[in-house]
């Protein structure tokens, strides 16, 4: 009895995979703001764990701090960086914590605003220094001209309706 050997082109065995080639600059932009971000966090993660928070509360109280009288759970929610779906449970471990103080507006009792609490001010001042000073290892590579130009690039990127329309030629200056 003779066996059959499947031609490559019968086989049942799957393909191996083809790498995908990352060749356009939007593309290989993406993955690099995203592996920035990934390794950015990684620093300010374990700063901010020592001190009991996590990223989204570290957030909510610095968003608080410059509330004046407060937010709301979904105006807190459209100024976080990384949208979060269940801010009131960050908010209740804030409160529990004792890092915010919530109040039922008498106007509207639907209505919570949020604010921080004195112990909130006093945490965020205390990682204020220690915070910066990451900030300042992580970027300490590029030049004030090159970290300024990648901060504006990056801030034109988040906000497009901004940014200088590629059809309107810029005037050289005189």
């Amino acid at each position: 009895m003779t066996t059959h050997t499947p031609s490559p082109a019968q086989s049942t065995a799957p393909a191996p995979a083809q790498p995908t080639a990352i060749t356009s600059p939007e593309h290989r932009a993406f993955l690099a703001v995203q592996k920035l971000a990934a390794d950015l966090t990684v620093a300010s993660s374990a700063l901010l764990k020592s001190a009991g928070l996590s990223g989204p509360q570290y957030n909510v109280l610095r968003i608080l701090r410059g509330a004046g009288e407060g937010r709301t759970c979904g105006e807190i929610s459209a100024e976080l960086i990384n949208r979060d779906p269940d801010v009131t449970r960050l908010l209740d471990r804030l409160e529990a914590a004792g890092l915010v103080t919530r109040t039922r507006e008498r106007r509207d009792r639907r209505v919570v605003t949020s604010r921080i609490s004195e112990a909130g001010l006093d945490l965020l001042a205390r990682l204020d220094g220690p915070n910066l000073d990451v900030h300042r290892q992580q970027f300490a590579h590029l030049p004030p001209q090159r970290l300024a130009l990648l901060l504006e690039l990056l801030e034109e990127a988040t906000h497009p309706e901004a940014a200088v329309s590629p059809d309107v030629p810029e005037v050289a200056a005189p």
